[in-house]
């Protein structure tokens, strides 16, 4: 049970019956391009039906989490937004594929969480957070329609009012904010995260697996409800905006550090 898959963008590493997966592109803080867009879905998918583990942990490679969408491959989208025609069905396959993991999914968030980052970590069943990490999602920043799965899990955590908060502002929220609310289960000092990831999943592993698996499906048999309602529309109207004036003047605005002015 050893052989793992090999990834450019994704680090695989086996420690007795957990699996740890890593974004790993450590020197781009973990935003995701097409390649990790694309071999993240394939990792998940290992992560599912790996019979050498029992629990998985979600981590980032180096100081980030994921700082959300790589900037170039952003605006190579929005300057031919047929290429992310791609990308809205792997975002699917990702959501559905992590929902779909019957294993506990751990996240190890070990820095800031942005955008796709952030829903990654979200759809996660417990998060333990460095205080040093930051968490949001500023698809509104870019003039894009937050439909790759936050509208699904924030409103999930948190509840509507507070979701929509957060949304319709892109604002990010300091792990220990995101504790305070819910959003996320644990914020610690940077290091402790690592000794309060280990003594969770040794917990979970010494349990009965039967019983933690079953009770993980129970438990997101609603969220998989909303998500499957859900993410068709918001990938379909992330899809629009993808297309829109707003969305490129958004990312140049990025580009050139300066604030965007958005025609509506």
């Amino acid at each position: 049970m050893s052989n793992l898959p090999t990834f450019s963008t994704v680090q695989l590493v086996r420690k007795g019956r957990r699996l740890d997966v890593a974004l790993n592109r450590p020197d781009a803080m973990n935003a995701v391009n097409l390649e990790l867009h694309d071999e993240l879905a394939e990792a998940l998918q290992f992560a599912r039906v790996d019979k050498g583990s029992d629990l998985v942990v979600l981590t980032g490679a180096g100081r980030a989490f994921s700082a959300g969408g790589d900037l170039d491959h952003i605006l190579r989208n929005a300057q031919t937004p047929s290429l992310f025609d791609h990308e809205a069905e792997v975002a699917k396959r990702i959501v559905y594929t992590l929902l779909d993991i019957e294993k506990p999914v751990i996240c190890r968030l070990n820095g800031h969480a942005v955008g796709l980052g952030a829903t990654l970590a979200l759809f996660a069943d417990v998060i333990f957070a460095s205080e040093k990490a930051k968490i949001g999602d500023p698809h509104v920043h870019l003039g894009l329609v937050a439909g790759d799965g936050g509208a699904v899990i924030w409103a999930a955590r948190i509840g509507l009012g507070r979701a929509k908060e957060y949304l319709l502002s892109g604002d990010l929220l300091t792990a220990q904010k995101a504790a305070e609310i819910g959003l996320v289960n644990h914020c610690l000092p940077a290091e402790e995260l690592d000794g309060a990831v280990d003594a969770f999943c040794d917990k979970l592993l010494a349990g009965a697996q039967y019983a933690i698996r079953a009770t993980k499906v129970l438990t997101n048999m609603e969220l998989k409800r909303v998500a499957h309602s859900v993410m068709e529309a918001g990938i379909a109207m992330e899809s629009v905006s993808v297309r829109s004036a707003d969305h490129l003047e958004g990312v140049m605005a990025l580009r050139e550090k300066r604030a965007p002015k958005f025609g509506g």
